[in-house]
């Protein structure tokens, strides 16, 4: 996930390795606190990378278009908790 993010943010260096994987620890802590069960829908699935990297994006760094980012990872976050194939929800 970590290179996913680098190719994402255009971050060659290692240099921010450590900040990076925070980020995506706490993009994966926020999905589940939103119900997204990230053991059902794997790492490996497209949505859930999106949404990390999204998350990343917005959270590293002072990005230009941190409004527009924010709401991007807000409707990711709502769509893959809505979506039975990726929450901890009953049906």
């Amino acid at each position: 996930m970590l290179e996913l993010v680098k190719m994402a943010l255009r971050i060659t260096t290692d240099a921010f390795d450590d900040e990076l994987n925070m980020l995506i620890e706490a993009a994966f802590l926020d999905l589940t606190t939103a119900g997204v069960n990230l053991f059902t829908a794997a790492t490996s699935d497209d949505l859930v990378k999106m949404a990390v990297c999204t998350y990343c994006k917005l959270n590293f760094g002072v990005p230009d278009d941190a409004d527009r980012l924010s709401k991007a990872y807000d409707m990711q976050k709502a769509q893959l908790s809505m979506n039975s194939g990726h929450t901890t929800w009953e049906v």
